[in-house]
């Protein structure tokens, strides 16, 4: 495609390979690619796999299956080590007509499936064709020649493996040799930001290919047969610009690399894991755990994908040197909230949150359409201790919310629960103590920092367990349960510590259950609002236990008055640890919220019971007359009038398919 005819939007597919016989990799993906609503999938077909039985009959499979929901671009690579001149799938073959041979017998046997084919995969990256073995690209130029005169014989197009690095010489050199006459689209590969450091834009590297296709009187298109970003230093955001980036560049397709991050227990194509970056390209982790990126297209589709320009883009209206309240993790539905309190009231505030819980990015642009003003946006993770020294450098004040805040995800990747509530904290706490001005500092920690608390006696009745005192107070031994537990203990044990030893100003809350607007709860993390919206829904509601376990419930108005009281007398609450919740008066268990709902929407919930999950508390009930005491705070709002409000939030935000009969209730 000539860069200075007009430009069209080029055609977006992904790349994903995939490890013979690995069926569950292809159905994840495919359910993976219908879920973000892409059609085109690049992928490739090994000539050294397909030299054996279990190649052939795994072919039989793949392509069939990857046909009947996306047009595929099999990309033909790998020599049979049996047949190269070296043995390795990356020599050059010693029979290069065996190719062309290969290539017959895959478009006999699927060429229905698919219009164009691949031939070879980075042919100038001694990693994928050692071209030292072929010095002068004779060998080369002859077999991938052979096999796209093949390609023609059958009706296809032709695409040239993309080049990596992109090299301008490497392709007026095939023009010479002759082999572009058999060729239709010519690939190549970037990396912006994770190999390609020095990259100069790719309308920049497009030109220069351009400019040897024309001088060579071509008439190839430009694909980028591969593109990614690499998230192995957490940078979601940076992933997201990349891939908007090539939403518009002068090529014609563009395969995005790739849905999933590898597997780190398996080598790379070089035979092992030396470079930390091959193993974080995907939009979704090696967890499951779904990336900004993937959440983004799944939830609003390419098309929509720059609605939130300020996710690529600096969104900043406060004066460079004025200083504002940080909130790390201010997307969510804590920060969002208190976030909306300051800027009401007039102070500048700046959020830093990666936007790694679903739909928050829906929060954070309500709060820009509402207030707009005073309000700066930084899309950063908390474990990325640069960012959050710019930020803190800047700020006045800081609430830290950043966390993982599940429990189960803890247990599936107890590494990435350390790193962000522990290396997170720390990035934080440094952060204060080696600024100038050494902010105060409140943190979220949790009752789960207390553990099961099976030593209690508890008794019970047909709806809740009981305990004799009612309350826990700070006195309660730590006893941490779960990955999570032991990290968020752990932060809360260094800002303790920071404290005494750094002479630090800070405040933990180790909250109970809050609950309000902007909470998107689900199963695993606020369950106040998930079983709203699962009634709402008219789906089951899962009970892990009997359904008598005991939370104090706390509207969020009422923490974000404690914030505020925090804020106002910080010196005189500086270095202690509160218990924070509704207290006794607003403790309910799970089988009298469970009658609340359905007084609410007159709606029968259908329950599913589970086993007791591992350090699940049968009753927790805070104990709040320690921070009552020093600041005169106490709830104003009670359960029934807190949770309607938060039932009207629902239904009014339009953030879920609620049946009609439910909405009118």
């Amino acid at each position: 495609m000539n860069v200075s005819r007009e430009r069209h939007k080029p055609i977006i597919g992904i790349l994903e390979w995939f490890h013979l016989g690995d069926k569950e990799h292809v159905y994840k993906t495919i359910q993976q690619i219908r879920e973000i609503g892409i059609t085109e999938l690049r992928t490739g077909i090994s000539w050294a796999d397909y030299h054996t039985a279990e190649g052939r009959k795994w072919l039989e499979w793949l392509i069939p299956t990857l046909s009947e929901y996306v047009q595929i671009l099999p990309c033909l690579l790998y020599t049979p080590p049996s047949i190269g001149i070296s043995p390795k799938t990356s020599s050059p073959p010693r029979h290069p007509e065996y190719f062309a041979d290969f290539t017959d017998d895959i478009l006999q046997k699927y060429g229905n499936y698919f219009d164009w084919v691949e031939l070879w995969n980075e042919p100038n990256n001694t990693s994928e064709y050692d071209f030292r073995l072929d010095p002068n690209w004779n060998i080369f130029s002859t077999f991938i020649g052979g096999a796209a005169e093949v390609a023609k014989k059958y009706g296809k197009k032709v695409v040239l493996g993309g080049m990596s690095p992109i090299d301008p010489n490497w392709l007026k050199y095939m023009y010479e040799l002759g082999l572009m006459n058999f060729i239709d689209a010519v690939g190549v590969h970037g990396f912006p930001g994770t190999f390609d450091t020095d990259w100069p834009g790719w309308d920049n590297v497009l030109h220069q290919i351009q400019d040897v296709i024309d001088h060579c009187g071509g008439h190839q298109n430009i694909w980028i047969t591969e593109v990614g970003y690499s998230n192995w230093q957490q940078n979601e955001k940076q992933q997201v610009i990349e891939f908007t980036n090539i939403l518009n560049v002068s090529a014609e397709r563009v395969y995005w690399y790739c849905l999933n991050d590898l597997d780190a227990s398996k080598p790379t194509v070089n035979g092992y894991h030396t470079d930390d970056r091959e193993y974080h390209f995907g939009m979704v982790d090696s967890t499951g755990k779904e990336k900004l990126l993937y959440r983004l297209l799944k939830d609003y589709g390419i098309n929509q994908l720059e609605r939130f320009p300020w996710i690529t883009k600096p969104y900043v209206t406060i004066p460079e040197k004025q200083k504002s309240i940080l909130i790390t993790g201010g997307a969510g539905f804590i920060g969002i909230n208190l976030a909306h309190r300051l800027l009401s009231e007039g102070k500048a505030v700046t959020i830093l949150d990666s936007l790694s819980r679903p739909h928050v990015e829906a929060n954070l642009e309500w709060l820009r359409c509402t207030h707009g003003r005073n309000l700066n946006i930084e899309i950063a993770d908390v474990r990325n201790r640069h960012k959050v020294k710019e930020a803190v450098d800047k700020a006045e004040f800081v609430y830290h919310f950043a966390a993982q805040v599940t429990v189960t995800m803890s247990y599936d990747n107890p590494y990435d629960d350390f790193s962000t509530n522990v290396m997170g904290t720390m990035n934080v706490l440094e952060a204060i103590r080696n600024s100038s001005h050494r902010p105060p500092l409140v943190f979220t920690s949790t009752n789960k920092v207390y553990g099961d608390l099976n030593g209690f006696s508890l008794t019970s009745n047909s709806q809740r367990y009981i305990l004799r005192q009612k309350e826990i107070n700070e006195h309660q031994k730590l006893d941490f349960h779960s990955p999570y537990g032991c990290s968020k203990g752990s932060a809360d044990a260094y800002i303790l510590d920071y404290a005494r030893t750094y002479n630090l100003r800070t405040v933990i809350f180790r909250m109970s259950c809050i609950y309000g607007p902007h909470q998107f709860g689900t199963e695993d993390q606020g369950w106040i609002a998930h079983f709203l919206i699962q009634a709402l829904k008219e789906k089951p509601i899962s009970i892990f236990g009997d359904g008598k376990q005991v939370r104090d419930i706390l509207y969020i108005d009422d923490l974000v008055n404690a914030f505020q009281l925090v804020y106002n007398q910080i010196d005189k609450v500086s270095g202690e640890k509160f218990n924070i919740g509704g207290g006794f008066n607003n403790s309910i268990s799970l089988k009298e919220f469970l009658q609340l709902i359905e007084e609410m929407t007159g709606e029968k919930i259908t329950l599913d019971y589970s086993d007791w999950r591992t350090g699940d508390q049968k009753y927790y009930v805070s104990d709040t007359s320690k921070f009552a005491s020093m600041t005169g705070w106490k709830p104003e709002h009670d359960i029934r009038e807190g949770v309607s409000q938060l039932y009207k939030w629902l239904i009014a935000a339009d953030i879920i398919d609620i049946p009609a009969k439910s909405v009118s209730a």
